[in-house]
């Protein structure tokens, strides 16, 4: 049963995240379109560029969290905490794994990311370190809190980094680094030239084809987001490539393309909220044919 839950949880999870990215990013038809938004670049650049990020309190945040889900649930968290503070350091990584996965199964990326932090800091290898960047990245991707976006990306970034210093040929550090970069710790065309050599290696690379997609979309070409979603498809049909291929056709009014693109991820996702969004904008796609 307990297999079960988390395994909804999960596809909850990964639709809320996709929800929440969507109507988080400058995205024509979600949003507001490019030549409205002033210089096109990513908001997280923005923040990243504003100054010295503050550290994240894994005491606030788990207060926060723990105040969204239940009473039980909340209790198993603060009994975890408290063995937590009371481990000694050489048994501290083994509960702070407990909490990582704990808050994982609840959907609460920041402190799940928090703890896999601090396993990678006591067991500083490539797995721990590619776990806290990932984690941090959907923290990222999934936050709405613009003060708190940057400290969450610079986390992603230093966790790849380490990745990186310790196997400098691993797709996955330079994929998660590159991606990082892009969204705004750094150059993007250096985070591009990154995920661009990854997927020269790898081409069935979905994380570094995705996110090259969503670039391309994000900085107008559409024609490259285009290719690439279709290149995602083919390795893994998925909501998510289908919805920002919808996108892309819909920049360019191929509107029959972009309504056929939307009513695929709305088939995949069957989540309400992604359907209600994606009724709307095919209602409107229609009304233009």
């Amino acid at each position: 049963m307990t297999n079960i839950r988390t395994k909804q949880l999960s596809v909850i999870g990964a639709i809320v995240l996709l929800v929440a990215f969507l109507f988080s990013r400058d995205i024509k038809g979600l949003v507001k379109p490019k030549e409205e938004n002033g210089k096109g670049a990513p908001a997280a650049a923005q923040m990243a560029e504003a100054g010295p990020v503050a550290e994240i309190s894994l005491k606030e945040v788990s207060t926060t969290a723990k105040n969204m889900i239940s009473g039980g649930l909340s209790g198993e968290i603060t009994a975890l905490e408290n063995t937590f503070n009371t481990a000694a350091e050489k048994d501290k990584a083994k509960t702070a794994k407990l909490l990582a996965q704990k808050w994982e199964d609840l959907e609460q990326a920041v402190p799940s990311a928090l703890y896999l932090e601090i396993v990678a800091q006591r067991e500083p290898d490539l797995k721990s370190w590619l776990a806290a960047g990932d984690q941090f990245l959907k923290a990222f991707d999934n936050s709405r809190d613009s003060l708190l976006q940057p400290a969450l990306l610079q986390k992603a970034n230093n966790a790849f980094s380490n990745a990186m210093k310790l196997d400098s040929t691993s797709n996955d550090a330079k994929t998660g680094l590159g991606i990082t970069i892009v969204d705004g710790m750094g150059m993007p065309m250096q985070g591009i030239a990154m995920l661009m050599d990854v997927v020269k290696k790898d081409p069935k690379n979905l994380k570094a084809n995705m996110s090259l997609g969503t670039f391309a979309i994000k900085s107008g070409q559409f024609d490259k987001a285009i290719t690439r979603f279709k290149d995602v498809i083919a390795i893994k049909p998925a909501p998510d490539a289908y919805f920002y291929l919808a996108t892309a056709y819909e920049n360019l009014n191929r509107n029959e393309e972009a309504i056929a693109a939307y009513l695929e991820s709305k088939r995949l996702a069957a989540n309400p909220t992604l359907s209600k969004f994606i009724d709307e904008r095919v209602l409107e796609l229609k009304k233009k044919n």
